[in-house]
């Protein structure tokens, strides 16, 4: 009987098993922390992009800057396929008036579900906001 006992509370087979259950689900938390996080700074860099090509186009435009702005941060938004955005337009109307574009954007938290495994808690969406001010040009 302790030879069975000595040569069960001895073996090793059972070393690799107890490794990858600790060791898996760090892994994964990481993982998904990663692809999160990249989705959160790819719709970063969108926002901004939108919003500097919004003001530019809305502080070149004579007519309707405003509307100009607008239109032009959501045809740059719309190739972006990660994130919700929303569009503010102010300003502009008069040469040397400040045209202001904020993009909201918004993305899902894939690591809200997990981290609760670990007791932690973080919001459901990661959210930022663009802004850009240029001054109308005139002529």
């Amino acid at each position: 009987m302790i030879a069975v006992l000595r040569r069960l509370l001895c073996s090793k087979r059972a070393d690799e098993f107890a490794e990858a259950a600790i060791a898996l689900p760090v892994v994964v938390f990481i993982t998904i922390a990663f692809i999160n996080l990249t989705m959160a700074g790819f719709a970063s860099v969108n926002a901004n992009n939108a919003a500097n090509y919004a003001a530019r186009v809305g502080s070149v435009n004579q007519q309707s800057p405003g509307p100009a702005a607008y239109s032009a941060a959501l045809e740059s938004i719309n190739h972006a396929k990660i994130g919700d955005y929303q569009v503010g337009v102010s300003g502009g109307g008069f040469p040397g008036a400040q045209i202001n574009v904020v993009v909201t954007w918004n993305v899902p938290n894939f690591m809200g579900g997990i981290a609760a495994f670990f007791g932690a808690s973080f919001g459901n969406d990661f959210t930022g906001t663009a802004t850009s001010v240029f001054r109308q040009e005139g002529w």
